[in-house]
């Protein structure tokens, strides 16, 4: 039996999960589980990154408690964040969160230099404002000296790689979030990164997913009791190895990747960009075997947890099945958010600022939770409609069902919604998708499964999937 150890850094939480394959059957065991929060420094938002690598060595202690040897580790953390690195290797400054408010001067700065669709048309990134090339340019405004210090730029689940192993590398997942590269040549476009200004010496040689970091280092290993172990470079965008483990029943089917972010789009051969994509915010990202994601970046449950929160601390305590509950009395309601609207990006209190959005669109004022739920649900499942007819539009071929995975499919009400909106079948499963892709590029990668094929073949064996109609008709396949 081959067992693979998967570090998956998510919203709030971050995981070490121990994954083998047993007669067939996929078996998950979590070794750790730790906070992943941001916290403020000043008036900066940042990852709290020495405690995160110490929780990872936790883990890894841990792993050698239990006399388990693992073939080998991956990584994946969400996109676009990185660290910086001197001209000695040592992390300068702490590495900020894609949140912060800087990005949004960082933008301004790049519309100086180049107009945003013409940086769409180089890239075929959409133009978010977390996007890493605009945070780059926040960082020469309120960071430059750090900047002008920097020999090496790191991605997140290339950060956590080299302190494990010394090496310093960009996994190609990560890195075509950034907004710097040539989809088309899957590589780092130097003309654009000079003309933004920002030094090409700081990017290192991309590795795509499947590929070595390196081996733990003597002080990981004198440190944590493990031995040489492997760390391999899987999909280190938690998306990437999402659709990685998504189960596709039928190959025209969409993926969303349902979470704090959802992920919707569509897997292919090619990147899609031209000035219709670039209209409809449709995203060309890095994935799996040499296939580009076509997708859309949806806020997604962190609206409904935002809720949770300040209904807990304005009103009552509740959780999300009370909250379901009372979103399903006004099912009817006609308020919707534009969940695209900058001020759901990184609002301190959700309640106050979904009231004046619905008061200034002239929809009334919601007053009672499952109003304020509703419009949420209805922003989200709207927004799905919209961006499906516009893949099917760009792509040119309908799209069948939504493939939905990642820890949104446990609101099977949010599922159920989904389906009757879009007028899709949606097949809900599995919840761990990102685990089980970094599992599964590490077990390719170390020959144990054959294929990305094989691999899915083996994930949907493993796990339950619910489908959901336009009825709400509710089916479950073993």
């Amino acid at each position: 039996m081959s067992t693979f150890l998967a570090f998956d850094f998510g919203a709030s939480s971050g995981r070490a999960i121990l994954t083998s394959i047993e007669n067939d059957i996929i078996k998950m065991k979590e070794i750790h589980r730790f906070p992943n929060e941001p916290v403020f420094l000043g008036d900066k938002y940042i990852w709290d990154f020495p405690r995160l690598l110490n929780e990872m060595k936790i883990a890894l202690r841990k792993v050698a408690i239990t006399n388990i040897e693992i073939e080998s580790i991956g990584i994946d953390t969400w996109g676009v964040d990185y660290g910086l690195l001197d001209y000695e290797g040592n992390l300068i400054g702490m590495p900020m969160h894609y949140r912060d408010k800087r990005n949004l001067q960082g933008v301004k700065e790049v519309e100086k230099i180049i107009n945003l669709e013409k940086l769409y048309l180089r890239t075929g990134i959409s133009n978010n404002t977390f996007n890493t090339c605009f945070q780059l340019a926040g960082d020469k405004l309120k960071r430059n000296t750090i900047l002008n210090n920097t020999k090496c730029l790191l991605f997140m689940p290339d950060l956590f790689a080299y302190y494990l192993t010394g090496e310093k590398k960009n996994e190609f997942t990560i890195a075509s979030t950034s907004g710097l590269l040539d989809m088309k040549k899957r590589a780092w476009d130097f003309e654009l990164i000079e003309t933004l200004g920002i030094p090409k010496i700081i990017f290192n040689d991309i590795v795509e997913p499947g590929e070595l970091y390196g081996y733990l280092t003597e002080e990981i290993m004198e440190e944590t009791g493990i031995g040489k172990v492997p760390v391999i470079a899987i999909g280190g965008h938690d998306t990437a190895s999402a659709v990685a483990a998504t189960p596709f029943i039928d190959s025209k089917n969409a993926f969303l990747s349902s979470g704090t972010w959802s992920l919707l789009g569509k897997e292919l051969d090619l990147p899609i960009i031209n000035k219709e994509s670039f209209e409809a915010n449709l995203t060309n990202e890095g994935g799996i075997g040499n296939k580009i994601r076509l997708l859309k970046n949806i806020n997604g449950t962190w609206l409904l947890q935002q809720l949770k929160k300040n209904w807990s601390e304005y009103n009552e305590k509740v959780d999300f099945p009370e909250i379901i509950k009372e979103a399903k009395k006004y099912a009817n309601c006609s308020f919707i958010l534009d969940t695209n609207d900058e001020r759901f990006m990184n609002t301190k209190n959700m309640i106050k600022t979904i009231k004046l959005y619905c008061i200034e669109k002239n929809q009334g004022e919601p007053k009672e939770l499952g109003e304020f739920a509703m419009a949420i649900y209805n922003g989200l499942t709207n927004e799905y409609k919209k961006t499906i007819e516009e893949l099917q539009k760009i792509i040119g071929e309908e799209i069948q069902g939504i493939n939905v995975v990642g820890g949104g499919i446990q609101d099977q009400f949010l599922c159920e919604m989904t389906a009757k909106t879009t007028g899709k079948e949606v097949i809900a499963g599995p919840i761990e998708a990102a685990v089980l892709g970094n599992f599964m590029i590490q077990a390719i990668a170390m020959e144990k499964i054959g294929s990305i094929k094989q691999g899915r073949e083996l994930i949907y064996k493993s796990f339950n999937c619910k489908r959901y109609t336009n009825s709400n008709i509710l089916q479950e396949t073993v």
